[in-house]
């Protein structure tokens, strides 16, 4: 007899959604958590970020505010409310998601979960060590920022987004190692509150999992915010000197430095694996992230493994509908598997990014004859009433069938715009039909319509 039918090794937004549906579907459920419930994405990513980035868009505006009739004189921020309202933010909904574990039955066992062997679990905390067995195991453990050898995090000089999001004193500089979702990010934050940002990115462009138009013109927009971008470049070694940050960098074989107050490290995640026990069964991770297979399901049968530990894509909403497949499995549902070329991926710098499906040049390589639709938002009457005219809407199509095969947005709500065309596309709305659908106007939503006539020749605003 097993004190659980389920077990949760960690509440972010894979485990905590778990749970729930695990809860929901009847099975006598337990999460297992160390720190926060809610996991990184609610306490310390999506949630404060997006909360932070709030912040700059008010103050954003209010230096534009004369462009609308609007004068404001003597505006200044308060930088530590700003931080601390992040703060406010994450811990009323980690509090919203404690209330749902109540509601649902869902036992909270604090402290740090390992496993011993395929059924039991020990919970370790300061207090003492206990151990609880399950039917089933679902490893939610998430992910932690990566590190190098010469890049060691000391929550100083040398941080990570953790520091970033808590530290009340602002930086007069910082480089952003990364120019990835995250680093962009920040970029874009810090920026807004006159920071003065360099990111260092190794590949060609930043965003360079996006399309390689909408990085393009991201960059363009980044630097006319004075936000210096080296990319091509490679981080040699990170020092601290005299209380400051010192990055040496090479592009082209040639070697340069920067002198900063703060480095930020965003280079990726590594998954969270240490110590917790999956050698005492011999579960396989393959490049260190945790081997599973469509139903999330590890080689050991009654182990689950979901989110950011099982590898990419590492995206708060895919881990949690990872989380309900794995334990509609469980509970004998037989869920479809999950399409991945169906999950948007979204970036909140300004303008935003947003996608789903497959950018140019993976659709050149899978398919034979693909068309393209773009429109700009500046001839979308909405972008030019709010002053947002940046960006463009793109979409691909398999020219044969006139399905939708990617679709990319840069620009006002993208985020937002990108759920429309993630709907068309997993319910093979074709790009003809989309067309032929009426938008209300004037909506930012419109450019979706025009750049679907756009592919046909059809656009009318352009």
């Amino acid at each position: 007899m097993f004190d659980y039918d389920v077990i949760i090794i960690g509440s972010g937004p894979g485990g905590y959604v778990a749970a729930i549906k695990s809860a929901q579907l009847g099975l006598k459920t337990a999460v297992v958590e160390q720190a926060e419930v809610g996991g990184v994405c609610l306490n310390w990513g999506c949630i404060p970020t997006k909360a932070l980035l709030k912040s700059a868009e008010i103050f954003n505006n209010i230096k534009k505010s004369k462009k609308f009739g609007i004068g404001v004189s003597n505006y200044n921020f308060d930088y530590s409310k700003v931080i601390k309202r992040s703060r406010q933010v994450a811990n009323r909904l980690s509090k919203g998601v404690n209330f749902l574990f109540k509601k649902n039955e869902i036992d909270v066992l604090n402290g740090f979960g390992k496993i011993i062997d395929n059924n039991t679990i020990s919970i370790s905390s300061k207090e003492e060590s206990i151990r609880k067995t399950a039917k089933n195991i679902v490893i939610a453990t998430g992910a932690h920022t990566k590190e190098f050898p010469n890049m060691k995090i000391d929550n100083e000089i040398i941080i990570g987004s953790k520091n970033a999001l808590s530290n009340e004193e602002k930086p007069d500089s910082i480089v952003i190692i990364g120019g990835g979702a995250i680093g962009v990010e920040f970029a874009h934050f810090f920026n807004s509150f006159e920071t003065k940002v360099t990111i260092v990115e190794m590949l060609p462009n930043i965003l360079p999992q996006e399309d390689k138009e909408i990085s393009i013109e991201l960059e363009r927009n980044l630097k006319r915010r004075k936000i210096k971008l080296l990319t091509n470049t490679k981080v040699e070694k990170i020092e601290k000197v005299n209380g400051k940050g010192k990055v040496t960098y090479s592009s082209d074989g040639n070697y340069n430095e920067i002198i900063t107050d703060k480095i930020l490290l965003a280079v990726g995640v590594e998954a969270n694996l240490k110590n917790i026990g999956l050698e005492n069964i011999g579960i396989d991770v393959e490049n260190k992230w945790i081997k599973v297979n469509e139903n999330y399901q590890t080689n050991i049968e009654n182990i689950f493994a979901i989110g950011d530990v099982k590898g990419a894509p590492l995206l708060a909403h895919s881990a949690s509908a990872e989380g309900i497949i794995a334990i509609e499995y469980i509970a004998g549902k037989n869920p479809k598997p999950l399409n991945y070329e169906n999950i948007p991926a979204c970036t909140f710098s300004h303008p935003q990014v947003a996608s789903v499906g497959l950018t140019e040049k993976m659709a050149n390589k899978k398919y034979k004859n693909i068309k393209i639709g773009k429109v700009p938002f500046r001839a979308i009457g909405k972008s030019i009433t709010i002053d947002e005219p940046e960006g463009f809407v793109k979409i691909i199509i398999d020219a044969d069938t006139k399905k939708i095969i990617g679709a990319h947005i840069i620009g006002p709500d993208a985020a937002e715009l990108i759920s429309g065309l993630g709907l068309a596309k997993s319910t093979e709305i074709t790009a003809d039909k989309l067309a032929k659908t009426i938008f209300a106007h004037p909506t930012l939503s419109e450019g979706i319509k025009e750049t679907a006539e756009n592919i046909f020749g059809e656009a009318i605003h352009i």
